[in-house]
């Protein structure tokens, strides 16, 4: 029988497809139901955690052997001592690849896979296509295998939010626990590819902000322990950024003053990441032509990395060297090869390959590549504090009487990655774990405190908004802890505008509205002119006086018009209309689009009462 319906369905073309496709999420959800009959709902969104924590890690393990296998495949065979001209047109290639993938295989946006997750969360009840459970691996892939400077983290937190929320779509749940499965499988996907569990669900509540209860803690645990084990069975214990400190790496009193400076080296470095991140994407998107943007983001990356190598994928191996104590690795493939020795040509080195990453980066996702912030923000940071501590030694070593100090390239570099992490995201106890936890312990944890904290300071006085948040807040989609704030996030003010008033005509005269207000429901008119601009209002109140006496029916309508006290512009945020009515001590404004036509009025109470309801929504 089952097998007639699919063969019915089949000849129907398009229509069908999507019957047979409700079909078999009808059958998997009857099946869901069968096998979980038995169980609380406590019980089962643990067990779904267990289902979304192992594929997000499976699909953590499909992504990182994909990515290697093209990069290995083009670049392992350069010789070190000399720069390759190939890495000149690399980029540009996989830019390209990625774009058109996207463009005609995907047909979605894919990129910046961390904010899309919070607009998911703020804007589309926490469903994100089941497409992004498999297209960020390929893209992000492609994009980084051939040297796009960005990171794999934020596309495999994508794949595993995509995960959990069409596990939630197929198992049919509320928009409460299709969240927290969503943080599952991003928390999940982030626990794989660091093998850290614990950074996993502090991300989740840091970043995604999910609230902190025992009924999303728990879930959380287990697909972030599930993802881990998974990424332990098939890539083995060492983590993806293996550093063990020794004892000449153990943190001393004497190097509080130190920390504090590179802490706010770190939050000056993570203002100038998130600025210039935005300067780029705002230059790549003054330009129309698709074929422009591949051959200046592709001539931007290409360039760069030719001259500094290190800036060639999401640049692991740059700052392994670092934390390694061997800075003389970052010249292979380097036109500068034979001057590895030189301290000062390493500095400057160094130094430069900080400032160009963060160029390299934002040309790549803004020309069309696929890939995130998150392994940038740890290169530049690993750079920063890398910086600091060759240029300490190098003080020590050309005055000797001046400096006694010798510090550790490896705490320094570790500890700088938490810093410039901390700012970029204003995430601080998810950059302090991750270190924690990469460096297989917490030596460090009192300077990767004071240098985290200083360095979130810092950029937060210079720029409040995290790289992810930016452009949400600036839209007003960004959902945040105060759940005030969140829940003006999920009304929108189309669902919301009235559009039930009677338009009036500025030619109009007082016989004329006398004659409309014995049908009207409302007590205010706008006045339009022939062209559906807004002139003015009239109040039924300011007409009351004249509008039994029939000698004045010949006044124009213009003589009881006033300005309204504001207009709110189509599209606008909830929260700054909320705003504008307390400020004008209004309880009703007009709506207009950017030219200025009328479009409807929206009122204060009404929105009040659409944000009671949502409350109750989603506290149920």
């Amino acid at each position: 029988m089952q097998h007639d319906s699919n063969k019915y369905y089949a000849e129907l073309g398009e229509y069908g497809k999507e019957m047979m496709h409700r079909l078999r999420a009808e059958r998997l959800y009857l099946l869901f139901l069968r096998l979980t009959r038995r169980l609380s709902n406590r019980q089962i969104m643990m067990l779904l955690a267990v289902v979304v924590g192992v594929l997000a890690g499976l699909g953590t393990y499909l992504f990182e052997w994909l990515l290697y296998a093209i990069k290995g495949g083009l670049t392992r065979w350069f010789p070190v001592d000399s720069a390759h001209f190939l890495f000149l047109i690399y980029p540009a290639v996989g830019i390209i690849l990625a774009t058109l993938f996207v463009k005609y295989i995907v047909r979605d946006n894919i990129s910046e896979g961390v904010t899309r997750v919070l607009y998911a969360m703020s804007r589309r009840n926490s469903r994100i296509a089941t497409h992004n459970c498999w297209t960020s691996i390929v893209g992000g892939a492609t994009t980084i295998g051939f040297g796009g400077s960005v990171g794999p983290e934020a596309p495999i937190v994508l794949t595993g939010a995509a995960i959990g929320s069409n596990i939630s779509r197929m198992a049919r749940l509320n928009y409460k626990n299709t969240t927290l499965l969503l943080c599952c499988g991003a928390g999940a996907a982030l626990a794989a590819i660091f093998k850290a569990p614990i950074t996993g669900v502090v991300f989740v509540l840091e970043i995604l902000m999910l609230d902190i209860t025992a009924g999303s803690i728990i879930p959380l645990l287990i697909s972030s322990i599930t993802a881990t084990t998974i990424a332990f069975m098939l890539r083995g214990f060492d983590p993806i950024i293996a550093i063990g400190l020794t004892e000449a790496d153990a943190f001393e009193l004497w190097q509080i003053p130190l920390f504090i400076l590179l802490g706010g080296a770190c939050g000056v470095m993570s203002w100038y990441f998130t600025s210039m991140n935005e300067r780029i994407g705002r230059l790549f998107k003054g330009i129309d032509n698709q074929y422009r943007k591949w051959l200046l983001g592709g001539a931007i990356l290409g360039i760069l990395i030719f001259i500094f190598p290190p800036l060639y994928g999401e640049g692991y191996e740059g700052f392994m060297s670092l934390m390694q104590g061997n800075p003389g690795e970052l010249f292979n493939n380097s036109l500068f090869y034979k001057f590895r020795e030189i301290d000062w040509v390493v500095i400057l080195f160094v130094i430069a390959t900080m400032f160009f990453k963060v160029i390299a980066m934002a040309s790549t996702n803004a020309a069309g590549g696929v890939g995130g912030t998150f392994a940038p923000s740890l290169f530049v940071g690993a750079f920063t504090g890398a910086t600091l501590a060759l240029c300490c030694n190098a003080l020590a070593a050309w005055f000797p009487d001046l400096f006694s100090w010798e510090v550790s390239i490896s705490s320094f570099t570790l500890v700088g990655m938490a810093g410039v992490m901390a700012g970029v995201m204003n995430a601080p106890l998810t950059s302090i774990f991750l270190i924690a936890e990469l460096s297989k312990g917490y030596e460090l944890f009192i300077p990767l405190m004071i240098t985290a904290c200083i360095a979130f300071a810092v950029d937060y006085y210079l720029d409040p908004d995290s790289i992810y948040t930016k452009q949400l807040r600036r839209k007003g989609e960004l959902l945040t802890h105060d759940k005030d704030q969140s829940v003006f996030v999920f009304l929108k003010l189309e669902d919301l505008m009235e559009t039930d008033f009677l338009r009036i005509k500025e030619n109009f005269t007082l016989g004329d509205i006398v004659h409309i207000i014995s049908t009207a429901r409302r007590n205010i008119f706008p006045v339009i002119d022939n062209f559906g601009y807004l002139l003015g209002v009239v109040q039924l109140d300011d007409l009351r006086e004249d509008m039994f006496k029939p000698r004045k029916y010949g006044m124009p309508i213009s003589n009881y018009m006033i300005p309204p006290p504001d207009k709110i512009l189509e599209h606008e945020s909830i929260q700054s209309i909320m705003d504008r009515f307390e400020d004008k001590h209004a309880w009703m404004l007009p709506v207009v689009d950017k030219h200025g036509h009328y479009k409807g009025f929206i009122s204060k109470s009404r929105i009040l009462n659409a944000y009671r309801e949502q409350l109750v929504k989603i506290q149920q």
